[in-house]
């Protein structure tokens, strides 16, 4: 099926604060619903670990593109429109968010997965969500997300806000911390692999500061941080996926796709009660 016949809603215009997995995941969502005019913000460093799925790449390449949905890196707000007009995402290295009074969104989404409120608040757009622990419908957001796995994966909060944060990864084929790789200490990450590369259980997968970072399960490398980035002590430098199949590797996830559909339900309900639908 492809999408680019979809008549869109009229001039509706979304920021997204992040530009990592599920941030991207919900602008592919949302790109697909016929949305065009999307800007995600992104850190002068993006510390990404699923890069093949991400948005964010841009900042280092310039260009990005995820399930055939492109993005270009912009600099300014004319470089912003003219993405747009060409119908492609943009990404903007913006961490204090200022194409927020740039652009005056009708959407903010914070989809940073912090775990915590970084400062954003629900008069910086007409209709403002957010993904995850941290927010509080009503107080930081009109509308927050459930972002853990299970039974309320992609529930939509209009009152209070989503299961607290528990320190533990969701699960996947049973295994939960032994998939998720962190760093021995704050250094330069090299690669010893790549995304997509069969792992074996005490396997080098990378090395921080010349310290082997090793695999506790077999499986495929999902994600691994860009090489030659600089990562903070216990930081999530790589994925392990234990089901074992590469081609997940280079498409979105069911999370990320959760989460971009429960944004899209919200978006939907604004649009059609402002009558912005085309």
């Amino acid at each position: 099926m492809t999408y680019q016949n979809i008549p869109g809603p009229r001039a509706c215009r979304i920021l997204i604060k992040g530009a990592g997995e599920m941030a991207s995941g919900i602008a592919v969502r949302l790109y697909r619903a016929g949305i065009r005019e999307i800007v995600l913000l992104e850190t002068h460093v993006p510390l990404a670990v699923r890069r093949t799925v991400s948005f964010c790449e841009a900042v280092y390449d310039g260009e990005q593109e995820v399930e055939g949905v492109p993005a270009r890196l912009a600099r300014n707000t004319r470089d912003i429109t003219d993405l747009w007009q060409r119908e492609i995402l943009a990404v903007a290295v913006d961490p204090k968010w200022r194409f927020l009074k740039l652009l005056r969104p009708h959407v903010s989404i914070d989809a940073i997965l912090a775990k915590r409120n970084l400062g954003t608040r629900p008069n910086e757009a007409p209709l403002v969500l957010a993904l995850g622990p941290g927010f509080t419908a009503g107080v930081d957001a009109h509308a927050v997300i459930e972002t853990r796995r299970g039974h309320n994966l992609g529930r939509i909060y209009s009152i209070g806000g989503a299961e607290a944060d528990t320190g533990i990864p969701d699960g996947i084929a049973g295994y939960t911390h032994e998939r998720v790789l962190r760093s021995p200490a704050a250094g330069t990450a090299e690669a010893r692999k790549r995304i997509g590369d069969p792992v074996r259980a005490g396997e080098i997968v990378l090395t921080v500061n010349a310290i082997p970072v090793r695999a506790e399960i077999d499986g495929v490398l999902r994600g691994l941080v860009r090489p030659g980035v600089h990562v903070p002590a216990s930081a999530k430098v790589g994925d392990i996926d234990p089901r074992g199949n590469p081609v997940h590797c280079l498409s979105v996830s069911d999370k990320a796709r959760a989460l971009g559909g429960a944004a899209l339900e919200v978006v939907a309900a604004y649009l059609w009660r402002h009558n912005m639908c085309a």
